[in-house]
């Protein structure tokens, strides 16, 4: 059945993606350095680069883009202190991604792009690794790559394996095509017990199924501390200790507006109330402060000295620094969820111990958010008047946020030593 699938495949492939290449040239233009190994994505390697591949078994890992890279670094690092021996191919499909798994190029570790899913392209890209085990994170299953690595006899796994809802539709559908390529896996490791389930009946088979836990959020479970407080820049700008603090991490484009709209509502019942916003993208910060000041808002950057009145707003424009200013928050609302879909990581606050609201576009995290939802341990609105409410009701009930951030964290807490259980299914392989 596979090879009448790879048959099939291997035909459709080229169409699909001439017709997907004007987007991805446009998307490659906007990006910047498209030219970049522009070769490794059909397998062609430099004499430089074939000589590290060349040096003896590596274990290949792929990863897509930034949030799976750091995944894929965190399991490689955590791998190399299990047997200092190991040596690896980072992959990843985007130059994002490339790019941070470039800081971390060393000896034992060689980033490179990963090949098209074309036939000859997965067989010279192979040929070139000779890797003994692929390791896949999350979702990235293709069906040369991964069925040319096992007839080259090397385990292949897919780790931190997440299946969102519409990928669970859309594989259902076409169940036919993807239970015999997943069934090529050796192993899939799940995050969830309840994935087991959603998984088999996608035809995958139960023994080649097993629950690890997610690596992601394997260090959000086991420690919750700031690595930088935060509280001495808030008294700075007049704010309080003890003054509710209302937090809108990783905010997309509409929902800087709506908080904005919802903290003015807010603040009439409390008017010690402060805001916080992070947006997920902190060169859209400018714009974001012009918004708010036309709503009567006096807005603070982070990178400017306080200004002369104190502020109602902290408009955080930096990187990096959002895990540690959650727990200077009383409530957090997470982003794109509302205005853009996809959500953002609700773990980072239920780790400091703050509840969490999140709007009904949590597909990123759809298996750790219905969690939360099932035992108590998030909020999720719909709009701005449900936002309002939600958040009302936790300022006024200390208890309830107490509760809320408990019952989110036990649900954390299955995935601590998930890095460890992944590395220990691998080693049984």
């Amino acid at each position: 059945m596979i090879f009448i699938i790879r048959w099939i495949y291997n035909l459709a492939f080229p169409v699909v993606l001439l017709v997907l290449l004007p987007g991805f040239l446009v998307r490659m233009l906007k990006r910047g350095k498209y030219r970049h190994k522009f070769g490794q994505r059909f397998g062609i390697y430099s004499p430089r680069v074939l000589e590290k591949l060349n040096d003896g078994d590596r274990i290949w890992v792929h990863a897509v883009s930034v949030g799976e890279v750091m995944i894929a670094m965190k399991l490689i690092q955590a791998m190399r202190e299990e047997d200092p021996s190991a040596s690896f191919v980072l992959s990843t499909t985007t130059s994002t991604g490339f790019k941070l798994a470039a800081r971390a190029k060393c000896p034992w570790l060689e980033p490179i792009y990963n090949p098209l899913d074309f036939y000859f392209t997965a067989r010279r890209a192979l040929k070139a690794i000779h890797p003994k085990m692929l390791i896949l994170v999350e979702a990235e299953v293709w069906p040369n790559i991964v069925c040319e690595a096992r007839a080259a006899g090397a385990k292949v796994v897919l780790v931190n394996a997440r299946l969102s809802a519409r990928s669970e539709r859309r594989f259902k559908a076409v169940r036919w095509i993807t239970a015999p390529v997943f069934n090529q896996l050796d192993m899939l490791c799940l995050q969830e017990p309840d994935d087991i389930e959603r998984w088999a009946a996608l035809g995958i088979d139960r023994n080649r199924l097993t629950v690890t836990g997610s690596i992601k959020f394997d260090e959000q479970a086991s420690d919750r501390r700031a690595t930088r407080d935060f509280r001495p820049v808030l008294r700075a700008l007049g704010v309080q200790d003890g003054a509710p603090v209302l937090l809108g991490g990783s905010t997309f484009e509409g929902e800087e507006n709506l908080l904005a709209a919802v903290y003015l509502e807010l603040r009439k019942k409390f008017p010690d109330l402060f805001l916080i916003l992070v947006p997920r993208h902190f060169e859209r910060a400018t714009g974001v402060a012009s918004q708010l000041e036309k709503s009567g808002l006096n807005v603070a950057l982070r990178t400017q000295p306080p200004p002369s009145e104190p502020p109602d707003v902290l408009l955080v424009d930096t990187t990096g620094e959002l895990r540690d200013w959650y727990a200077c928050a009383t409530v957090v609302f997470m982003g794109k969820s509302l205005c853009a879909k996809g959500g953002q990581n609700p773990a980072e606050p239920v780790a400091a111990g703050i509840p969490v609201v999140f709007g009904p576009n949590m597909q990123n995290f759809s298996t750790l958010s219905s969690q939360f939802l099932r035992h108590g341990g998030a909020v999720e609105v719909a709009d701005a008047e449900g936002l309002r409410a939600a958040v009302a009701r936790l300022l006024q009930d200390p208890g309830l946020r107490t509760t809320m951030a408990a019952n989110a964290r036990k649900c954390l807490e299955v995935h601590q030593g998930a890095t460890a259980r992944t590395i220990a299914a691998l080693a049984g392989i």
